[in-house]
């Protein structure tokens, strides 16, 4: 395998594992949990759910993959009326599915061409890194939000830092 296609893989797996571990929380937590706000200037989960669609099409699907999206980004933020958590999560999981199909297509020739993509000037390859590095930020804050709501362990690793589901290739 090329280093390209390592890339690649690496970052699907990275977004389908981070798409599962959002899942498992939204599941875990009722409609006014996920929409809850501990203020004005934090988001709920439900602004974090639109907003990963949100950056993931712009990035993804239009910015590498070529297909329309008309983003309103400050909606995702300003959203407060309580949308159905389900149908949230449906949406980011397709829109994961569509991204990862974008990012495994793509010729090793495309990574380093230049794009333009919310007005920055980037790469194939950066743009795709953002994405991940974006999700897993925002993943991080809807695993520590359903902790600080629920009392309850989230982890995927055991005190050693081994992964729970015991799998052993690639990294954590």
């Amino acid at each position: 395998m090329t280093l390209s296609a390592d890339f690649r893989n690496y970052a699907i797996g990275k977004l389908t594992d981070y798409c599962a571990q959002i899942a498992r929380c939204v599941k875990l937590l009722s409609v006014e949990q996920v929409w809850s706000r501990s203020n004005e200037r934090s988001n709920s989960v439900g602004n974090l759910l639109l907003h990963l669609r949100g950056n993931v099409s712009q990035w993804v699907l239009e910015g590498l993959g070529g297909r329309r999206y008309e983003r309103d980004r400050p909606a995702e933020f300003a959203q407060r009326e309580a949308l159905p958590p389900d149908a949230l999560m449906a949406a980011l999981d397709q829109t994961i599915r569509d991204a990862c199909a974008v990012i495994a297509a793509l010729p090793d020739s495309r990574l380093g061409e230049a794009v333009t993509i919310q007005g920055y000037q980037t790469t194939v390859l950066a743009a795709v890194f953002h994405v991940v590095e974006h999700f897993a930020f925002h993943t991080g804050q809807i695993v520590w939000a359903t902790k600080a709501m629920l009392n309850v362990d989230l982890s995927l690793y055991d005190a050693q830092g081994q992964r729970l589901d015991r799998r052993a290739t690639g990294a954590p």
